[in-house]
């Protein structure tokens, strides 16, 4: 009997993203994430979650009004609570702008008490179903067009709950296009240039915020467990990861994010101190394990040692299973010869190629390169 194995992914080049119906209904419950003032995805968003994807019947006020695909009919006081308005006028308002934008068209119905609206261009990414049934408004999901969400977005300055939801929209999972994503779920704006690394400048531009606001707006979503935001040193940027989106997106348990992990991903330097030094009991890595070549004598054995348990956690975590394993030994070796100069950077001194060997059984199971560098005018080191 043959064997299939599910690969779970969530890609660049798809064109619309799922949103589950109980996601935007957690986000409307959520009063925290402020929603007045933005560029109206929340709103269309929120219409797009009630939209008929079969033709229903709903009843209101003694009157059965015929809601067809794409369309759906409510009260104005419901509308006004799940936009979180004042007053009805204001709902009002936010309709006729979402309608001189040809997102969707609507009329009142039931002497202005009763408003029927319709999603622009539903059929043309939400299949339509022939046959007649009620539609659950809190189950399942409803497709949403990447460009549209881009457009809506650019259309104004964005709210807080604006951000959330284009953070959202714009998440890759397993995608072998952007870097990092085999790791975790990252954001990434689809700029072409396949890394998730993104700034607080770029973020302001998008968003048409200050780049304070935006700063402050990603603190306050990370303490609130919306996203973790992962900071790199120097003009690097930052990667953001959502929290949740696993077990929101694929019914699956959500994985822990490892900074180091995802740096080494990027191919980003990562940083080992000189405080604080690694003691015995603190390493994983016995004695007997670890054999550095003589040829190795620019760095102090603690340091190596160091290294390695960073090099090590990281690679754990990729699933390589030697790494956990007490009988594997690690051999140290220049790349050649005394040590081969990779590189060479403003404030680093020349870099030292060295290969990692990891031995299991008696044979050599992997083999990796590792550049080591010093920054001469700070107390710590730098690999990569």
């Amino acid at each position: 009997m043959p064997e299939y194995q599910l690969e779970l992914k969530q890609i660049v080049e798809y064109p619309r993203c799922r949103i589950y119906r109980q996601f935007i209904r957690t986000l409307m419950e959520d009063r925290s994430i402020r929603v007045s003032g933005g560029s109206g995805l929340f709103y269309f968003t929120a219409l797009c979650s009630y939209a008929n994807f079969r033709t229903s019947y709903k009843r209101i006020g003694g009157i059965s009004y015929t809601v067809y695909p794409g369309e759906w009919v409510c009260r104005v006081e419901e509308l006004t609570a799940w936009f979180r308005c004042r007053f009805q006028r204001q709902a009002l308002v936010i309709l006729d702008e979402l309608q001189v934008r040809h997102l969707i068209t609507w009329n009142s119905l039931g002497r202005g008490k009763v408003i029927k609206f319709k999603i622009t261009g539903w059929h043309r990414h939400n299949t339509v179903l022939d046959y007649n049934a009620p539609c659950q408004k809190d189950t399942g999901f409803f497709f949403m067009p990447v460009s549209t969400a881009a457009e809506i977005v650019s259309a104004g300055r964005c709210s807080e709950m604006d951000t959330v939801l284009d953070l959202w929209l714009n998440t890759v999972y397993n995608d072998n296009q952007v870097q990092g994503s085999d790791a975790a779920p990252v954001v990434y704006m689809r700029n072409g240039t396949g890394s998730p690394l993104i700034g607080y400048a770029e973020l302001a531009e998008r968003w048409g915020l200050s780049k304070a606001t935006v700063g402050r707006l990603l603190k306050k979503l990370s303490g609130q467990g919306y996203l973790s935001l992962l900071t790199f040193p120097g003009k690097h940027g930052s990667v953001i990861s959502l929290s949740g989106y696993l077990s929101t997106m694929f019914q699956i348990s959500d994985v822990m994010i490892d900074k180091d992990e995802i740096a080494l991903s990027l191919n980003i330097r990562l940083s080992i101190s000189d405080d604080e030094p690694l003691t015995e009991d603190e390493s994983t890595l016995s004695e007997e394990q670890l054999c550095v070549s003589p040829e190795i004598s620019c760095v102090s054995k603690p340091h190596i040692r160091r290294m390695l348990e960073k090099v090590a956690g990281i690679l754990s975590a990729q699933g390589i299973p030697c790494f956990d394993c007490p009988k594997s030994h690690y051999i140290l070796s220049p790349l050649c010869g005394c040590g081969e100069v990779i590189s060479e950077a403003a404030g680093l001194s020349q870099a030292m190629g060295m290969t990692l060997t990891v031995r299991c059984g008696g044979k050599d199971a992997y083999r990796f390169e590792i550049a080591l560098s010093r920054v001469e005018n700070q107390s710590f080191r730098r690999l990569s």
